[in-house]
């Protein structure tokens, strides 16, 4: 039973951050915006927030800390997303070499910073942020275990997004707006929605939650950063196609991608894993493998926005 424990808790710590930024692209491409630059983004989103903490952890311990870095994280995010958003929107840019571009840029600009404050690349943190039990709800039999001991703030922060995410794009005026403009911008345009600032509104809560899901990532998983985020980017693009761009599914193609990542990172405390002869670089691949098999799979039924990747000209009909 304790390995069970121990499987669904590294689950949830790559899970999580992939929900949150596939929840990002969603935003993003359902306006119509395909944004490539998810990796680039969480990289500037973690390097913020984990810069943030460094210098102000010894002022403001524990949780406040984390929350604060959290918006932080989230600004960045937006203000990364928003040199996309003009490039493509504005600019009628190709989207896809946009978001390249600022996969390229941004680790150079995250190493390039770390050295003028501290001579290296490595930000290191304290992490004291993981809580132990949950008062009350730590002690409900099995669940408890499973979700409320050894966990992160951050854990509940993404299935509040997720309630939200959903609740936004089905519920709300702006969730049906966001939507029509990533499937006929024509016909939203002739309703009296503004496509381009739909568009940049999808870009922008992209941007603020692929921010987020790069410092989402690095918390529970290490006490630095070192600009990158071992593609997470990229393995939410895939899960944000898996998932057929609905947040239901991609909560479910979240989990079975970081249940996927968990076992290639926790193999060997796995007893039954680690007594098979197997290098552990099979087991390090096979979350990109899994990546690799699904997306061929799953990429002749996918359902993307009719118009994502599609400059609108307002002038055109």
């Amino acid at each position: 039973m304790s390995i069970i424990y121990f499987l669904a808790q590294q689950t949830m710590f790559f899970s999580i951050p992939l929900l949150i930024v596939a929840l990002g692209g969603m935003f993003s491409e359902r306006s119509g915006v395909i944004n490539i630059a998810l990796e680039g983004i969480m990289i500037m989103g973690a390097f913020t927030g984990v810069l943030f903490i460094s210098l102000l952890q010894q002022f403001i311990p524990g949780q406040p800390i984390l929350l604060l870095a959290v918006l932080v994280s989230m600004i960045a995010g937006v203000l990364v997303s928003l040199l996309h958003a003009y490039a493509s929107i504005n600019m009628k840019a190709d989207q896809i070499i946009s978001g390249t571009a600022i996969n390229m840029m941004a680790p150079a600009v995250a190493i390039y910073i770390a050295r003028m404050i501290r001579t290296v690349q490595q930000i290191p943190f304290i992490n004291q942020f993981r809580i132990e039990k949950v008062p009350l709800l730590g002690d409900i039999p099995f669940i408890g275990d499973l979700f409320f001991k050894n966990a992160y703030i951050t854990t509940f922060i993404g299935f509040i997004i997720l309630g939200v995410s959903a609740a936004v794009l089905y519920k709300t005026r702006f969730g049906l707006r966001l939507r029509s403009c990533g499937e006929h911008p024509q016909s939203a345009d002739s309703a009296g929605i503004n496509v381009y600032n739909m568009r940049y509104a999808g870009v922008m809560i992209s941007g603020a939650l692929a921010g987020l899901g790069g410092l989402v990532f690095i918390i529970p998983t290490s006490t630095q950063f070192n600009a990158e985020v071992s593609g997470y980017g990229f393995l939410a693009l895939a899960v944000l196609i898996f998932g057929q761009w609905k947040p239901g599914r991609i909560l479910s193609a979240a989990f079975f991608f970081g249940l996927m990542k968990a076992i290639s990172s926790a193999s060997s405390g796995i007893h039954f894993l680690s007594a098979i002869s197997v290098p552990s670089v099979v087991y390090k691949i096979i979350p990109y493998i899994t990546t690799l098999v699904v997306l061929a799979f799953s990429s002749k039924t996918s359902q993307a926005p009719r118009a994502e990747g599609i400059p609108y000209d307002k002038g055109r009909r």
